[in-house]
């Protein structure tokens, strides 16, 4: 038995950051329904109907099509909302509000309901309305700022950070936590998660961030012992022109490094209580520079295979096409197949989260938009003549 077998999600959400916590909770077991916006002159080919299948963060759910700007919309919506357990949703804040389908409004029709909002800002303060993507969430969190080389401008990350470590991560967090807590209390609640807070809350937990309340010791780009300008913590450019990491933080194992490509000498660079938010010193980047010379007499993988026996901190720079057939990838089943009722098998990136009695499955890939909308409206009681009706009034695809 799956750990949310029985719970009733409705997902209202247009980017995969509000998508994927519906997808842990689906992962998991969860009916995960997607309310998705009709457009009756839809065209479908092939091409679209194969990518929507690989999208990772729709599989394991179902899909409705259904305007929630009509009335008749709206009322079909409630008669959801009255039955389920949780709602996702990604709009601006006030926008659900506006149709009728906001997180007051269905708590007095469904008290026990948790209700996540997941916005750029969150539901108050001054920028509450204020449009926004990843980027400048990072920016405005002083994470942006502190990524890439000192003398450049910073690098854009992918949208990992705010969008997906932070939103959707604790945006699923928090539906967990408000379902736990339900259980003591009988009442569902408001999940309220902002991309820029969250971004805030994962600076806070790196270590060049440690002292800067206690000791007011302010992180700058490219400095700090995670910054890339000391020897233990590096990128290093091999032979065959590839890249290799050394994340040797810990003494013992920057010790193991430097025995390793024969310059015991290096020991002494190892990481120092004073270098959370300086910069490699002129003795510590010249070390640097001439272990880069170094590495770059052998191929990479030939310097892994070395330094992994040693013991030490490294890693490959992969090209995704590499990424996806590394023996540890697929040993813990990090690619898996899903099955589609036209195209077979599907490739799809693995569960992360293992438990060991109720595990996660993908139990089917990504449905098309509204594929199951005359399933869930006759589920409600619907005739053939009232689906047809709402067909005709636009209300459904």
């Amino acid at each position: 038995m799956a750990i949310f077998d029985g719970l009733k999600v409705l997902e209202l959400a247009r980017v995969p950051p509000a998508e994927m916590p519906g997808m842990f909770l689906a992962d998991y077991g969860a009916d995960v329904l997607k309310i998705e916006t009709p457009e009756p002159h839809r065209t479908r080919d092939a091409q679209e109907e194969r990518r929507a299948a690989f999208a990772f963060v729709n599989r394991n759910k179902r899909s409705m099509t259904l305007n929630m700007k009509a009335p008749a919309g709206q009322d079909v919506f409630r008669k959801l909302a009255a039955e389920a357990d949780v709602i996702i949703e990604g709009f601006r804040p006030g926008v659900l509000k506006r149709l009728g389908a906001g997180h007051d409004d269905l708590k007095k029709l469904n008290p026990r309901l948790v209700y996540c909002s997941l916005s750029g800002f969150g539901q108050d303060g001054p920028y509450r309305d204020y449009p926004a993507h990843d980027m400048n969430y990072l920016s405005l969190a002083g994470v942006l700022n502190l990524i890439g080389e000192p003398d450049r401008k910073p690098v854009i990350p992918l949208n990992l950070v705010a969008d997906y470590a932070g939103a959707s991560l604790h945006g699923a967090l928090g539906i967990v936590l408000a379902l736990y807590a339900r259980e003591k209390t009988g009442r569902g609640q408001l999940v309220d998660v902002s991309y820029l807070d969250t971004s805030v809350s994962l600076l806070a937990a790196t270590p060049n961030m440690r002292f800067f309340f206690s000791d007011g010791l302010a992180p700058r780009r490219g400095e700090g012992f995670l910054g890339g300008s000391y020897p233990y913590y590096a990128i290093y450019e091999t032979r065959d022109k590839k890249l290799l990491t050394i994340g040797c933080t810990e003494p013992w194992l920057w010790e193991n490094f430097c025995k390793a490509i024969g310059r015991p000498d290096f020991v002494k660079h190892a990481r120092k209580p004073d270098q959370f938010v300086r910069a490699a010193n002129a003795d510590e980047a010249k070390a640097r520079q001439e272990i880069e010379a170094l590495i770059k007499t052998r191929d990479r993988d030939e310097w892994y295979e070395l330094l992994v026996k040693a013991d030490v901190c490294v890693g490959k720079v992969y090209d995704v096409e590499e990424m996806v057939k590394d023996p540890q990838i697929t040993h813990r089943q990090m690619i898996v197949e899903a099955d589609h009722p036209k195209l077979g098998k599907v490739k799809q990136f693995g569960i992360a989260i293992k438990l060991s009695d109720t595990p996660g499955s993908v139990r089917r890939a990504a449905p098309m938009s509204g594929e199951q909308t005359e399933d869930v409206l006759k589920s409600l009681g619907m005739t053939a003549e009232a689906i047809a009706d709402l067909r005709t009034q636009g209300v459904i695809e």
